[in-house]
């Protein structure tokens, strides 16, 4: 059963599409306070409670321990002292005495104590007092899940080519880097669906142009691409550069479509191209306008995208490094500069992206009411995306074009898909992608994938191996990295028949994944479970957080350490031990406990419940080539 109870008079997130009685906040059922515009909320935690969801974050599957903010940050280092990453999922369920759960429908920043300050007690706050507040009972924790789920609407599902493999590349530039990408999967049998397209591909990082030095008939080239069965993913970011002639901005700045300073002026800060103006989402022409601009695109022929830089990401803004350069008028460049005086002066520089001031001084224009950026920060990603995707549905229809955003708010499930932003090539960080796939399945975002082989660093042969053995069940499959990193597209390594066996695997298991995939897009499911979801009496399922159930079939158990080879899994039940490498299928029936299993490089492990069967498909180069129909299965 929902509850809603409403304090204030919240802003419209649109995150809820199913209309709910309010019932006065003075009967929510926690310990609250509101005063001096701020809300508490409190409940006692026992010493076994659990906290399950927050969606993207750090840390276990089990949040309790730490403290989380709800702020959508471009965060480029993923470490466990991390509070906030891209998005802001402010759902939580809690298995206690009482097993409950509870979403805060509030766009600015929430900030989550669970169990952090004092052990025994979670304590959730943010500087307002008006928000939603959704507090659900049920069977179990799945079926809370089912309801908040319900009540949020159906989660978006991609074209089905978007769940085959994947590359991308900041540095991908000409169309020679492209054709090399295509022409190298296809020589070395590695399957390949998309290549991306980063910042490169743009005239001068400005969105919705295209460098028409390196792609002189851009609609042609995608059009060949496409005959070789490869789709062109292009990024486009939040920023719109301003630059007279740039139509995209002189129409916007006419229209007066851009954030504004408190004096009513345009909002400027730099990003990519330079000073750009930011779009105001949250104003409902100005979001209907931005959406119509992936025309451009789309009338050549692209048919996915993904959204970045949308938190929104600062560099600077033109204030801000106004005022930081001025500072340095208080400083002689031929006295000696104290250490104190040093540190002011780095601190000045390295506060200037991504400022609370500078977020905290522009404003949207909501239904002609000025309305503070800092108040609805989280919500900006989201009506960025969709923007997009009301118009892809309006133009094209459901189903039709890819769309993932790095920035999200529970309710963009509906319309795109989320990947984890800018993670590092470190081992730890499989297991941190691992971790993700339950808490964002819960708020809806089933589309979901991390970097394979990570973003930022410099990835290894076994390192990616490794990650891409579990990107193979995460509907996403995409390797991306950074500028200046070591090349890790498949081919670059020796022994490329070793990553054409994983990626076979991949095209083999997408009519298990796909089908999985609808079926909990319909039914308001998850298609990744902590095992203590399923076995909520098994203290050893419920302590496992690298291992989680996949639909109703399987389970799945990386390998997220270097060399090793193989690992301890823990079976709740009796299973199949499958071990699948290109077309070759092994398997061996385990009982249930504590097994130590070996898992070569070429190899990808799952394991099948016992009287449940998945279907597997022959091989394919392209999700276009795939016979769906002829299946065989391994049965449990």
């Amino acid at each position: 059963m929902i509850t809603k109870y409403r304090l204030g008079q919240p802003f419209n997130t649109e995150a809820v599409v199913e209309e709910l009685e309010n019932h006065p906040f003075s009967d929510f059922p926690l310990e609250n306070t509101t005063a001096e515009n701020k809300t508490t909320v409190k409940f006692h935690l026992d010493n076994d409670d659990i906290i399950f969801g927050l969606g993207e974050t750090v840390r276990g599957i089990n949040k309790r321990g730490w403290i989380y903010e709800s702020w959508c940050s471009d965060e480029t280092t993923h470490t466990e002292d991390k509070r906030s990453l891209y998005g802001a999922h402010n759902f939580i369920v809690v298995r206690g005495a009482k097993l409950f759960g509870l979403f805060v429908d509030y766009p600015g920043k929430v900030v989550w104590d669970l169990g952090y300050t004092a052990t025994d007690e979670a304590v959730i706050s943010f500087d307002d007092v008006n928000a939603d507040f959704y507090y659900i009972t049920g069977e179990n924790e799945r079926d809370i899940v089912k309801q908040f789920r319900k009540i949020i609407g159906k989660s978006y599902i991609p074209p089905f080519w978007a769940f085959g493999y994947q590359q991308s590349c900041w540095g991908y530039t000409t169309e020679q880097d492209f054709i090399n990408v295509r022409d190298n999967h296809r020589k070395n049998n590695l399957p390949l669906d998309c290549i991306y397209m980063d910042i490169d591909y743009l005239d001068h990082f400005k969105d919705f142009t295209v460098n028409t030095d390196n792609f002189p008939d851009f609609k042609g080239f995608v059009d060949d691409m496409k005959s070789h069965n490869i789709h062109l993913i292009p990024i486009i970011d939040a920023g719109v550069k301003k630059e007279e002639g740039y139509s995209v901005y002189e129409e916007g700045h006419k229209k007066g479509y851009f954030c504004k300073n408190a004096d009513g002026t345009d909002f400027d800060c730099g990003v990519w191209p330079g000073v750009v103006g930011m779009p105001d989402f949250l104003n409902k022409e100005a979001k209907e306008w931005f959406g119509r601009q992936y025309k451009f695109l789309t009338d050549m022929g692209i048919d996915g995208f993904w959204n970045d830089m949308n938190e929104p990401a600062l560099f600077y803004s033109v204030k801000g490094l106004k005022k930081a350069l001025n500072s340095l008028k208080e400083y002689d460049a031929d006295k000696e500069i104290g250490i104190w005086e040093y540190f002011r002066l780095k601190d000045i520089f390295n506060g200037l992206p991504n400022s609370i001031e500078d977020y905290s001084s522009f404003y949207h224009n909501v239904d002609g009411k000025m309305v503070c950026h800092k108040d609805v920060h989280n919500l900006y990603g989201t009506f960025m995306t969709n923007s997009a995707g009301e118009y892809f549905e309006k133009e094209f229809g459901k189903e039709k074009i890819l769309m993932f955003s790095r920035a999200s708010y529970i309710g963009m499930h509906r319309k795109s898909g989320i990947w984890f932003g800018d993670n590092f090539s470190w081992w730890s960080h499989i297991l941190l992608n691992l971790k993700m796939l339950p808490s964002v399945n819960m708020c809806g975002f089933l589309y979901c994938g991390a970097d394979l082989g990570g973003f930022n660093n410099h990835c290894t042969r076994d390192l990616l191996l490794r990650w891409l053995q579990l990107g193979v069940f995460t509907p996403l499959m995409r390797n991306h990295r950074a500028l200046g990193t070591k090349a890790q597209e498949a081919y670059s390594f020796e022994n490329t028949e070793d990553f054409a066996d994983v990626l076979s695997v991949r095209y083999r298991l997408i009519p298990y994944i796909y089908s999985t995939f609808r079926r909990c897009s319909q039914e308001d499911d998850m298609m990744f479970r902590p095992l203590a979801f399923d076995y909520p009496e098994d203290k050893l399922a419920i302590e496992t957080e690298d291992q989680l159930m996949l639909g109703e079939e399987c389970m799945i158990a990386p390998i997220y350490e270097q060399n090793k080879n193989g690992r301890y899994v823990y079976l709740p039940e009796d299973m199949t031990f499958v071990k699948l490498s290109g077309e070759k299928v092994t398997t061996e029936k385990l009982s249930k406990g504590i097994h130590y299993v070996q898992v070569a490089l070429n190899e990808v492990p799952l394991f099948i419940k016992k009287g449940k069967q998945i279907p597997l498909c022959k091989p394919a180069l392209s999700t276009a080539e795939l016979d769906t129909e002829n299946l065989e299965y391994i049965k449990g």
